[in-house]
């Protein structure tokens, strides 16, 4: 008879490990509050009755199922990103972890605040994992009675909401994710509505969120967002007024009700009308430099308005966020500059007759700099060309532009030396890399591929530190080729490297990566080597594209905050 999942088990195979999980499941069900078991990837592996009740899910929804993925939410409604994640964390690390009062989804779409402890446990013989407790925040959160006057902020409470400010906008540097936690902040607690307009670099308005609190959560409103007209000089309007830098002002349905002296004020007409709101305040975000937009808080719901009072707390929340934002656009500038430079230093691929090669180059994600990740392929004579990917250390405009360095050094000494074997150009260049370059340590993969007079490719290679290439071949079989593995360059270590030599069977699929692909900071290297060749050995029939696609949105882990690049080849079927 099949298994069939009940209340509080989970779906074990028959034996031993079924009396595991039989006897896990009676366990949770001994606690009153919902309790989870997860193994050591996160993965639900129990649960009792009182978390179906709690979470409005069955059994066979839950169990398999990556509990932060499925379950963890932000105040919006979105997916806790992992890598900010502490509840994560703490299930994947072995620690003991706490918070209070986050959101959580429910198998009908509606969110539910919990708190929830994390605790390590073995859920089954001889592994690891942890139990999750959710249970009602042991301190609600108490916000105003709809539609009555909220309670005036103490001077303890301004001094605590300006700190947990300050705190939540400097450990960002995404501007997005600033405007979301500063809206956060102050709705419901100051007000029931959010509204940035901010300035873009080419001095145009967008009304770039809005958001509203509706039903205990906040609700972004993309209906109310968009582009705005231009700032007009002499108005005297509120908004208008922020934009251009002057001190923050009371606004309410009654300061548009005349005719509109601008487009800025037509759309504050709108926006009041769309909100319901009878009171705001409205403020300018002012960078180092610049004015970089404005927020408008407003009061729909309650019935007590904005005073002149309330005007200095919003200045000083406005100049954290001004801060905030300029770093953010500092970053994202640097970022977008270091980027655009490695992406135009990288090569434009060969054409190489029966020979399929294609590259992929993957940014860091948001978190991280730019890396110093790189591929290359040139020709070095009629039937010979060379291949190279490697990763210069660090994540910065330094790293990118020691990339470039050392991959015009290497094209220089392979073109200068056609027939010199892989090692003896990578000695070459390691000399230069010490003594003329501004690298500290970098790891590449230099190959030279020939196509000998049976049809058939070979490739000769030399490896300094890096991971090693993968072959696949067309039945599904893949290995690593790990000889003439090498010292990683800019040690100052003086020492022979290898050579390897090795034919391509027709078919085959050649792929040269960087780290990025296979590292994690939770597993180990091995088993990232280990998940990467199984997936590619798995799409060892796809098209070469597809593969690669496939490959990156398969096997690179979501943890992972380095850049990735990528290198394959297919050789030709034999007529």
């Amino acid at each position: 008879m099949d298994d069939v999942a009940v209340p509080g088990e989970n779906v074990f195979p028959s034996g031993h490990q079924a009396r595991s999980g039989a006897l896990l499941g009676e366990t949770l069900e001994n606690l009153l509050v919902s309790a989870i078991a997860v193994d050591d990837d996160g993965l639900i592996v129990a649960v009792n009755t009182a978390t179906q009740r709690l979470l409005d899910r069955d059994v066979s929804d839950l169990v398999g199922q990556d509990l932060h993925d499925l379950l963890h939410r932000d105040e919006y409604g979105h997916a806790v990103p992992r890598t900010r994640c502490r509840m994560r964390k703490a299930l994947l690390t072995g620690d003991t972890g706490h918070g209070d009062a986050e959101w959580f989804a429910r198998g009908d779409g509606t969110l539910v605040r919990l708190s929830w402890l994390v605790t390590p446990c073995a859920p089954g013989p001889g592994g690891a994992g942890a139990l999750a407790l959710l249970y009602e925040p042991t301190r609600p959160t108490v916000l105003p009675d709809e539609g009555g006057p909220s309670a005036p902020l103490t001077e303890l409470d301004r001094l605590a909401l300006l700190a947990e400010t300050t705190t939540q906008l400097t450990s960002t540097l995404d501007v997005d994710e600033a405007l979301r936690r500063l809206a956060a902040l102050t709705v419901p607690r100051l007000a029931d509505w959010a509204v940035f307009d901010l300035i873009t670099e080419r001095d145009e308005v967008r009304r770039v969120l809005v958001v509203e609190h509706k039903d205990g959560i906040l609700v972004e409103r993309d209906d109310l967002q968009g582009p705005m007209p231009p700032v007009p000089a002499e108005s005297p309007m509120p908004l208008s007024r922020a934009l251009r830098g002057a001190a923050s002002s009371l606004a309410g349905p009654a300061t548009y009700q005349g005719p509109p002296d601008s487009g800025i004020a037509v759309e504050q007409q709108a926006l009041f009308t769309a909100t319901g709101m009878h009171s705001a305040v409205i403020a300018p975000i002012r960078g180092l430099r610049d004015v970089l937009g404005a927020l408008t808080l407003g009061r729909a719901e309650r019935h007590d308005a904005f005073t002149p009072a309330d005007l200095p707390l919003l200045e000083d929340l406005t100049r954290r966020a001004g801060l905030a934002l300029d770093n953010a656009r500092l970053y994202q500038r640097q970022r977008k500059v270091a980027e655009t430079m490695q992406r135009h230093l990288l090569p434009q691929l060969p054409v190489l007759p029966g020979l399929e090669m294609t590259a992929r180059y993957l940014p860091a994600p948001d978190a991280s700099s730019v890396g110093g990740d790189w591929y290359d392929a040139f020709a070095l004579a009629a039937n010979a060309h060379a291949l190279a990917i490697g990763d210069v250390v660090g994540h910065d405009l330094d790293a990118a532009a020691g990339m470039a360095q050392v991959r015009n050094m290497l094209r220089a000494f392979a073109w200068s030396h056609p027939e010199a074997a892989p090692s003896a150009v990578v000695t070459r260049l390691d000399e230069a890399v010490m003594h003329i370059a501004e690298v500290p340590m970098a790891t590449m993969i230099l190959a030279r591929l020939t196509l000998g007079e049976d049809a058939l490719w070979r490739l000769r290679w030399t490896n300094a530190g890096h991971p090693p290439p993968l072959l696949v071949t067309h039945d599904g079989q893949a290995r690593y080729l790990d000889q003439g593995h090498g010292i990683l360059l800019g040690t100052g270590v003086t020492r022979p490297r290898p050579d390897a030599v090795t034919v391509l069977p027709e078919q085959a699929t050649l792929l040269l990566y960087t780290d990025g692909l296979v590292e994690s900071p939770h597993h180990s290297l091995d088993h990232g080597l280990d998940r990467l060749r199984r997936h590619a050995a798995s799409l060892a029939h796809r098209p070469l594209d597809s593969f690669c696609d496939l490959v990156l949105d398969q096997v690179r882990p979501s943890d992972n905050d380095d850049d990735v690049a990528m290198i394959a080849l297919r050789t030709p079927r034999m007529p």
